[in-house]
């Protein structure tokens, strides 16, 4: 099982936000070509759209987020590898993977954790709300018959 953040923001549309940010922001500027008010707000208009293409770069580095979950008779392993690229592993014996729900008390509503060899682990906090409800739902299901099998 693999788990990633959803992008709605595709590179075509990434431009087309740029773009049309930048056109907005220079209509007030058709006003004032020709004058020295110009090049005072100039620098403010071409911040601001620098802001909003840093802002989005940001954000997609920010979603480089991969967890992979593998279920096996004997053997449960999670690794998440982080948007820098550094992986993080859990590994348990599946006969003793717990997977549990928290409503409150976490991080996000309905924080799901799997638990086994002394250690409890994340899964899935990237997801929304209605997403982590289902993933909590599928991986009792796949705990329950990797167990099974």
């Amino acid at each position: 099982m693999q788990l990633w953040p959803h992008n709605s923001l595709s590179p075509k549309g990434f431009a087309a936000m740029v773009l049309g940010f930048f056109l907005a922001a220079s209509i007030p500027l058709y006003g004032v070509l020709g004058t020295l008010v110009l090049w005072g707000l100039l620098p403010f208009m071409l911040a601001a759209t620098a802001a909003l293409y840093y802002a989005l770069r940001r954000n997609l580095r920010d979603r480089r987020i991969l967890e992979v979950l593998t279920l096996t008779h004997d053997n449960t392993s999670l690794v998440r590898t982080d948007p820098r690229g550094d992986s993080l592993s859990w590994d348990a014996n599946t006969f003793w993977v717990t997977v549990s729900l928290h409503e409150t008390g976490g991080p996000v509503p309905y924080y799901v954790t799997l638990k086994g060899s002394g250690r409890e682990v994340e899964i899935g906090a990237f997801l929304s709300e209605d997403e982590r409800k289902a993933l909590y739902t599928d991986l009792l299901t796949a705990v329950r018959r990797a167990k099974e099998s």
